[in-house]
């Protein structure tokens, strides 16, 4: 068979399958035009409004000064263990310093560094990734946290919390040498 036999059978087959399909089409519309009248002839439904909106009470977070779900709460050693006449209070006057903004657990030791003839500073990464020099004396941590000890590995600290009782009480925390 030649390209243009084939061609034209093709284009015939075509054309044939169109008119049939077109065919079908012309039988059924009187039908659908029967059944579009009677749609439009029933009466119209009618919209419920949506209901009335109630705006929900306003609610006040006042937990924010309350100890963190994510830390452990102040084990019950810890209270027995302080001397009860030692009054125990963090600081509220005193300038907050720059790392004490952090929780603990966004700050890792990254290193010591020693000028000669000088202390040891250690060097804690911050959240941010900004890495600050600190001394003993100086304050990390949300919870009033006071350097107490710098070692090559790992920075001690007391922390003044509350004591579930309108009290403080010390806390001792440690912030170990990163890994990464």
């Amino acid at each position: 068979m030649s390209k243009s036999l084939s061609y034209k059978v093709m284009s015939v087959s075509v054309v044939i399958l169109t008119l049939a399909g077109l065919s079908g089409c012309s039988s059924n519309f009187d039908t659908m035009k029967a059944q579009m009248d009677a749609i439009r002839a029933k009466p119209r439904g009618r919209i419920e409004p949506p209901p009335e909106f109630t705006p929900m009470p306003t609610f006040t977070y006042a937990a924010h000064q309350l100890r963190s779900p994510f830390v452990p709460p102040v084990a019950l050693e810890e209270l027995l263990a302080t001397d009860p006449n030692k009054k125990v209070a963090p600081d509220f006057s005193r300038p907050q310093e720059y790392l004490e903004k952090y929780g603990l657990e966004a700050l890792r030791m990254r290193g010591t560094i020693m000028k000669p003839g000088s202390t040891l500073y250690g060097l804690v990464e911050d959240a941010d990734g900004g890495v600050q020099r600190i001394k003993i004396g100086n304050y990390m941590g949300k919870n009033h946290g006071k350097i107490v000890e710098i070692t090559q590995g790992q920075i001690n600290l007391i922390e003044v919390v509350p004591d579930g009782r309108d009290g403080w009480v010390e806390r001792p925390r440690s912030v170990v040498m990163a890994d990464k």
